[in-house]
């Protein structure tokens, strides 16, 4: 299948075939014309009238067929087929009728010189010269009659300069046409890019004419602008797609003050801010630059992230050395016999703790290294079981209550159960601090089952006043919180230590009241289902 650029330089081609078959058939009616018409009288006679008549009649004929089948079958043959005729006809008409010999000699140099363009160089060339050689050839048999060998000479010398010059113009002309066409398939190419870029940019683009009529937008504008994503359309108004926005291009226009404030131009959209700028200097079109204020959180967010994780590992490092002190004191300690029964229980504790603390320094640097989890097979119910006591020796409950419930069957799956303790600690204690009705006493539950596609899950449940639905979609993103006291970590490096473990964290809402965050856990293979 042709290439366009191939493919216009063939219509272009069947195009000067076009004029050249036609020209070709106005020199053959003409011919017959002065043969057959009524000024044959004012002509001299020819020198053999049933040769001329039969040539003008032929010539007329392949004339037509020429012209009718031009659109069709190879472009060059029937260039070359056509001028072959033109020369044939052509010198033999010069032979039959010598009175007309120039200006059929001049007509035939537009059929040389059609041909040459059309035609390769060599192929363009050799016409001419055979042109020049008929020429020559007709001298030769028909007699001087009067002329010298000058007329012939200078003819067939007209032929191959005016084949040489065509030629040459041919293939400049074709060669700045296949130039033109490349560098507007090339712009028209750009162009594409260009569109595709703006459309594809996570800034929105409007252009604005002088009337505040939106021209174009790219396809964050129109999500920002709509929070169906509708294209807000050529000659929509910008005070009624977006009235605070039209109002702050007008302050703009009327001040040169652009304000910084963040805008929200649609509910549950993000903020943007946004910024304006001429089209051209001097032009009333405006150029409106929609920044997306969630993206520049989310890379804020990223370069803190970054920077906490190479503050955390080196102050896990830093923890580290005053947490020996304080378990080998603990050694120490365990190891005197005037201890009370009382005091040595409290010294368990904090040795418990210490391993506690040591480990979750690990686990802070394994998330800033992105180390892997290293997984055990971990019975669920007897693991969430020792959990809560521990919590519960750990954490003083006072008057909330803390209870683990699941299936008795034994539920085995391979988790890192240093991790595992660790996300649960995390929410544990945002149920017991946040999942509680004012006034009332917590009641958290740490539940094990299986879900509908057999895998374990652990439930962390509270009958509180549950998660505002506007905040959901924001619980898991690092340094967001409700609380005025918070990090916005917890739930983060939660869902990340999941992650590690081929686990997933996410919000489940009770029915009943309360929230629930639930950690899915891998199917259990059937080899653990079957060694227990």
């Amino acid at each position: 299948m042709p290439t366009r650029p191939a493919a216009e330089a063939d219509s272009a081609l069947r195009r000067e075939l076009h004029f050249f078959t036609l020209y070709r058939l106005l020199e053959a009616a003409l011919l017959t014309f002065l043969l057959f018409g009524p000024i044959r009288q004012y002509l001299s006679e020819p020198r053999d009238e049933g040769v001329a008549k039969a040539t003008a009649v032929i010539y007329l004929f392949v004339a037509l067929l020429l012209f009718v089948i031009r659109k069709h079958g190879d472009l060059r043959l029937q260039a070359l087929a056509g001028v072959v005729f033109d020369l044939f006809f052509g010198i033999l008409a010069v032979y039959a009728m010598p009175g007309t010999r120039a200006g059929i000699v001049l007509m035939l140099m537009f059929n040389v010189g059609a041909a040459a363009l059309l035609l390769p160089a060599r192929l363009g060339i050799g016409i001419a010269a055979v042109a020049a050689s008929g020429l020559l050839l007709e001298y030769l048999l028909g007699g001087p009659d009067g002329r010298g060998i000058g007329e012939p000479l200078m003819f067939a010398t007209g032929y191959l300069a005016i084949a040489t010059l065509t030629n040459v113009l041919g293939r400049q002309m074709r060669a700045s046409v296949d130039l033109a066409e490349q560098r507007g398939a090339d712009a028209a190419s750009l162009a594409e890019v260009n569109e595709l870029i703006i459309r594809r940019l996570r800034t929105g683009v409007l252009l604005v004419d002088s009337h505040n009529k939106l021209r174009l937008a790219n396809e964050a504008a129109m999500l920002l602008l709509s929070d169906r994503g509708d294209d807000p359309g050529e000659g929509r108004d910008l005070l009624l797609a977006a009235p605070a926005l039209g109002k702050r291009l007008t302050t703009w226009r009327d001040t040169g003050r652009a304000d910084d404030t963040p805008l929200q131009l649609a509910p549950d959209l993000p903020d943007v801010v946004p910024r304006f700028t001429r089209l051209r200097a001097g032009s009333d079109q405006v150029l409106v630059f929609l920044d997306d204020t969630s993206i520049v959180s989310r890379q804020a967010e990223s370069m803190t992230l970054a920077t906490l994780g190479r503050f955390s590992a080196s102050l896990a490092h830093e923890i580290r050395n005053p947490l020996a002190a304080i378990n080998y004191a603990v050694q120490l300690l365990e190891e005197s016999k005037d201890l009370p029964t009382s005091d040595q229980r409290l010294l368990e504790i904090v040795r418990q703790q210490g391993q506690r603390m040591n480990g979750i320094v690990d686990n802070v640097l394994g998330l800033a290294r992105r180390d892997s989890a290293k997984p055990e097979h971990v019975e669920l119910m007897a693991f969430t079981r020792r959990f809560v006591d521990d919590y519960a020796v750990s954490h003083p409950l006072e008057h909330d209550s803390l209870k683990a419930t699941g299936a008795p069957t034994s539920l085995i799956t391979m988790v890192d159960p240093r991790q595992l303790h660790q996300v649960l600690t995390a929410l544990t204690y945002n149920a017991l601090t946040y999942g509680r009705m004012p006034g009332q006493p917590a009641r958290v539950t740490v539940h094990v089952s299986v879900d509908d596609a057999g895998a374990p899950t652990i439930d962390v449940r509270d009958r509180g006043p549950g998660v505002p639905e506007s905040v959901v979609g924001q619980l898991f993103r690092p340094f967001f919180t409700t609380s005025g006291h918070g990090t916005g970590l917890g739930l983060y490096i939660a869902r990340e230590l999941c992650r590690a473990n081929q686990a997933t964290l996410g919000y489940v809402a009770l029915p009943g009241g309360g929230a629930c965050f639930r950690i899915a856990m891998a199917a259990p293979s059937p080899l653990l289902s079957t060694g227990s």
